[in-house]
């Protein structure tokens, strides 16, 4: 894996997401997306699942990029399920892209997750984009999206712990909040 870019645009600091947040991480997602989709989901996770993982970089009191990760499973056909993490979204301003905002809030969020013990950690994202924090193909460990018609080279997993995993085969799933509309 490469090293990281660890360092913020000045005055930018990655911190969890606080109630004064909620309305910035809403704004965030929306331009970042262009639509409320993502936002919404990101409210009805807030809402529903305690074990949500939210980060967010702030300038001063402005919410410039966001990072949630919430409980995902793999179901497999035979053995149990595995529990551990899925990334989205990942949302930043569009004046702040490609200033490193976006990688020091993933390596935040996954250092967390690695440190609470969790598995893996599931993304549908750009395959130039999510290699470069450990995430690989999830078809090369025999997990599929549950979501249809995602291309194979844009699912991916980053495992932390390969030995729970070992033989694990089956659907990975995001929480039901995703596949709501509205």
């Amino acid at each position: 894996m490469k090293e990281m870019k660890k360092t913020l645009p000045s005055g930018v600091v990655i911190t969890d997401e606080g109630p004064e947040d909620i309305t910035g991480v809403r704004n965030v997602n929306r331009l970042a997306f262009n639509g409320t989709y993502e936002s919404d989901v990101v409210d009805r996770l807030r809402e529903n699942c305690p074990e949500i993982l939210s980060l967010v970089a702030r300038k001063g009191a402005v919410v410039v990029g966001h990072i949630l990760f919430s409980p995902a499973r793999i179901e497999q056909e035979e053995g149990e399920n595995i529990t551990g993490m899925g990334l989205a979204p990942l949302a930043v301003l569009p004046e702040y892209q490609g200033l490193g905002i976006g990688s020091v809030l993933s390596t935040e969020g996954l250092n967390r997750l690695e440190e609470e013990g969790y598995p893996f950690v599931i993304v549908l994202g750009h395959p130039d984009y999510y290699p470069r924090f450990g995430f690989v193909r999830a078809s090369t460990h025999g997990i599929t999206s549950s979501f249809k018609d995602v291309p194979d080279d844009a699912f991916m997993i980053r495992l932390f712990n390969p030995e729970i995993l070992q033989g694990v085969k089956g659907v990975a799933y995001y929480r039901y909040e995703f596949d709501e509309t509205a």
